[in-house]
């Protein structure tokens, strides 16, 4: 593998070790569960993002052409994460409601 390569595949694992480790900051820092879905929900799908592109990379400068099979994993990432997110903040709301606390409040429209 070139050296340019091995360095840009570093370069894109450490800047997703470093997205992770600030998206785990958020997670500790952050007080209510609600609050808490936004950090890893967004990271974890950036920092996917990045190892896929590291690996098209790394697989690509060492084969003879173009490697895409990282994207396969990237397709199905970036459609279930939103989705399981979307779930968990439900399932919390109705965890919520059910047992008689306080819900954050509704989002108000604004024309």
């Amino acid at each position: 593998m070139p050296p340019l390569a091995e360095i840009l595949v570093a370069a894109l694992l450490l800047s997703s070790g470093a997205v992770v480790l600030i998206a785990a900051l958020g997670l500790w820092r952050l007080q209510d569960f609600f609050l808490r879905m936004h950090a890893p929900a967004l990271a974890s799908t950036l920092g996917a993002w990045i190892v896929a592109f590291a690996s098209i990379v790394h697989f690509s400068s060492h084969g003879e052409g173009l490697n895409l099979q990282a994207w396969l994993i990237i397709i199905v990432l970036s459609i279930t994460a939103p989705v399981t997110t979307i779930v968990l903040a439900r399932a919390a709301l109705f965890r919520r409601r059910q047992a008689g606390d306080p819900v954050p409040e509704p989002l108000q429209r604004r024309d």
